[in-house]
């Protein structure tokens, strides 16, 4: 897997998900379809962000990571 996601993208991912995750675990939603489905998504943030790698990005040739020189 080659990273595709940088510093700036990993960070705003980072806090989505903790917000996500606040959110739900705070019960502040009220609709279980839902907090399931925020939960899904903060994970996907958190995961991508921490592996560097978003799968989608790579099937859109999308690359936020810094060029090397």
């Amino acid at each position: 897997m080659k990273k595709n996601v940088g510093n700036t993208d990993k960070l705003i991912r980072l806090i989505v998900a903790v917000v996500l995750f606040l959110l739900v675990y705070t019960e502040k939603i009220h609709n279980p379809t839902l907090e399931y489905v925020l939960l899904i998504v903060a994970l996907v943030a958190a995961i991508t962000s921490l592996l560097n790698y978003c799968p989608l990005y790579s099937l859109l040739k999308i690359n936020t990571c810094k060029k090397s020189s």
